[in-house]
Formats: structure tokens, C-alpha cells, sequence
């Protein structure tokens, strides 16, 4: 017998609680009913990302509300700079040239973070950029942006930020407000312990300004139209509907737990989980580690794709390998969304097998008893 857990960073674990309300029969979307669903949840990304400003509601992937920050906010022939430290910066890159947008790219060495200062002087020198696009946690390197520095940089600008926050909110601090950030994009699959399905965009009035002068072409990823529509308590289009109603008991237990816990519940996993790597003999792959994702280099002499491979087919638990260039060269244990300790040390125990089988050197239970300790100490530092 086999039992499977899954410690990848996007899909995550979804609650029980949260399955069944998705399991509800059915309802008609453009009734009162599920008008009064959808405003709990509008109230509920408010609280999550921190803001004030409009957030908004996609039946898409996170990609799809990274196009639609791009389509809304920008004109043909504008400039944006866009970070380029991992394979989610470089998506944005990408949106960009399909738009005609010119792209200013500040190319970053994979897994390490962003420098304020570089994103600073790239503005100064390129006065009529309307945008720069950068990422909380950089998921394919496991590594965490200083969102409140860049903030500070481009705030005192005409540019707009727009931050990927898919898989870092929930698990890295995001103030949307307080930071002064125009733009915020997460998804449903992370942090927010749902399925794939669901997109979230929140809005400055400042961003929104621009959304009106935009002349990129757009249809269902109009804001206009979502703006008029939430106006209403409503969507333009068809909504995900069971996906909504889950994401009102999902919000229910976040907040239950309190925003600052699970911040600290993460926190704690992922000291945890880098304590292990450490006591494994094992090189942390980020030089600034999010508290959503784990990125570890993968040992001399071990075939990376195969233990990925071992532990999801032999053991049951799927962690993430590497993208692109580090294929192979990575592993990646996510400590996000619906995960407490013993889901970690559970990845962690499959880790140490799969390592002693590959014919790696340590000493069994090094890396789980490391953890323990950890959470131990954390217990009272970083909350339960």
C-alpha cells in the first residue's frame, strides 16, 4: 500500500472541509444567492492580500491574470521593466513582446533575489517606463524578493509595480497597501488551498486609471467589464462557480487561524526544512530562501530527475524538480498552503530514503531529527 502526499509549490493540498464545499450541488451564478458568495470572497482576498483596492475574480490559471495586469495596463509601444531571476519572471517578459510591449529586462542570476538599488538606477535611466514587473517568491528557484525595497523605488516614480504573488502570498509577507503596490496577481492553487482554476488580481486606482487609456486588445480579460460587473457584486462571464464557494471555507479557516499564524505556521516549515537540508550535508539552492518553496542542490553523484521520480513513485510523495537549465540540478519541497510539521517531515523521511538509496553519504535521520528540533524551537518564537 501506498499513501501519496503531495509538497509541491502549486497544486497544494486541499482540505477536507474545503472539498466538500466544492462538492455542493450546483447553483445558477446570476442569482442573489450566489451574488452573496461572491461578495464573502471578495471580502476574503481583501484580508488576504492586505488591501483596500478592487480585487478580481478570473476563471484562469495565474498566468491569466499576468495578462491581463499586462493588457490593462499598458499601451503599444510602452516600455516596462521586467525582472528576469526565474522562469515566472521571464513569463511576464514574454506576456510583454506578445503585446508589443519593449521590454527592459534586469536579468538576475537564478536564485538570487533582485537588487532594489539595480531596479533604481534601471528606472533613472528610462524615465518613461510605465511599469516594472517583478515576483514575491520566484517559484522555480524557491527565492523571495524584497517587495517593500522595490516598493520604496518605484513608488517615487510614474511607473506602476506589479507583483507575482501566486505562490508566494499566504506563505510570504504581501502588504499590499502599506508597500504601496499597484498591482498584486495570485492564484487558487497555492497558499490559497484550493484546485487549479482560479486567478486573483488586485487594482490600485492608480493602475486603474491606466486600465480606461489602455489600447491593447482585450476581451475577457477586460477589467473594464469586471470593474463595472463588481460593481455589482457580479462577473462579466460565467465564474468558476464551486471553486468561489470553496474559496469562502478555505478563507474561513485562514482566518480562523489568523493571517499572521499562517505566515508563521510557514515561516516555521520552512526554518524546518532548511535546517534539515543543512544537516543532510545538502546546499540550499536560494541565497534568499521564501518561506513557500525549498530549492536544494542536488548532490554530487546523484541523478536529480530519478530521485524526484523515486520519491513520487516509490514512496508517494511528489516534490518539484528543477526547470529549464537546473533540470536536474534541483529539488524543490514546498511548504505551502494546507501543510503542518509532519507533512514535512514525512517529505523529508521519503528524502533520506531515496538519498540512501542513490548511495549519498549521511547519517539516517540526521535531516528529520534536525527539523524536530527545529520546530521545537521555533515553537515559541515563530508561533504555532
Amino acid at each position: 500500500m501506498k499513501k501519496n502526499y503531495i509538497m509541491t509549490p502549486g497544486p497544494t493540498p486541499v482540505p477536507e472541509e474545503v472539498l466538500l464545499e466544492i462538492a455542493k450541488p450546483i447553483i445558477h451564478h446570476r442569482t442573489p444567492q450566489y451574488q452573496e458568495i461572491f461578495k464573502k470572497a471578495v471580502e476574503g482576498l481583501k484580508y488576504l492580500f492586505k488591501t483596500q483596492n478592487d480585487v478580481f475574480t478570473f476563471a484562469s490559471s495565474g498566468t491569466g491574470a499576468m495578462e491581463t495586469a499586462v493588457i490593462n495596463l499598458l499601451s503599444k509601444g510602452d516600455k516596462a521593466i521586467v525582472v528576469r531571476g526565474g522562469k515566472f519572471g521571464e513569463r511576464f517578459g514574454e506576456i510583454c513582446s506578445a503585446y508589443g510591449i519593449e521590454v527592459i529586462p534586469i536579468d538576475v542570476e537564478w536564485g538570487k533575489p533582485v537588487e532594489p538599488e539595480v531596479i533604481k538606477k534601471t528606472l533613472s535611466e528610462n524615465k518613461d517606463v510605465k511599469a516594472v514587473f517583478t515576483t514575491l517568491c520566484e517559484t522555480s528557484t524557491g527565492t523571495k524578493n524584497d517587495i517593500e525595497a522595490i516598493s520604496k523605488v518605484a513608488s517615487s516614480t510614474k511607473a506602476v509595480l506589479v507583483v507575482d504573488a501566486i505562490s508566494g502570498l499566504g506563505a510570504d509577507d504581501m502588504r499590499t497597501d502599506e508597500w504601496k503596490v499597484d498591482m498584486v496577481v495570485s492564484g487558487s492553487q497555492k497558499g490559497v488551498m484550493l484546485p487549479p482554476g482560479l486567478a486573483f488580481l488586485s487594482v490600485s486606482k492608480r493602475a486603474m486609471d491606466m486600465a480606461k487609456a489602455s489600447d491593447l486588445p482585450k476581451y475577457y480579460f477586460d477589467l473594464k467589464a469586471y470593474k463595472k460587473s463588481l460593481d455589482k457584486n457580479d462577473v462579466p462571464w460565467t465564474p468558476a462557480v464551486s471553486l468561489v464557494r470553496g474559496f469562502c471555507k478555505s478563507i474561513d479557516m485562514i482566518k480562523e487561524e489568523g493571517l499572521e499564524n499562517v505566515l508563521a505556521r510557514h515561516a516555521r516549515l520552512a526554518i524546518g526544512t532548511r535546517e534539515a537540508v543543512k544537516a543532510l550535508g545538502l546546499e540550499l539552492f536560494s541565497a534568499s530562501p521564501s518561506d513557500a518553496v525549498t530549492a536544494v542542490k542536488v548532490p554530487e553523484g546523484v541523478d536529480g530527475q530519478n530521485l524526484v521520480k523515486t520519491m513520487r513513485n516509490k514512496y508517494g510523495v511528489t516534490i518539484a524538480g528543477g526547470q529549464e537549465h537546473l533540470k536536474g540540478k534541483i529539488f524543490r519541497i514546498a511548504h505551502l498552503g494546507y501543510m503542518i510539521e509532519f507533512d514535512t517531515t514525512t517529505a523529508l523521511s521519503a528524502l533520506e530514503m531515496v538519498l540512501k538509496e542513490s548511495g549519498y553519504k549521511f547519517k539516517i535521520g540526521s535531516g528529520v531529527g534536525a527539523a524536530l528540533q527545529a520546530f521545537a524551537e521555533t515553537q515559541k518564537t515563530v508561533g504555532v
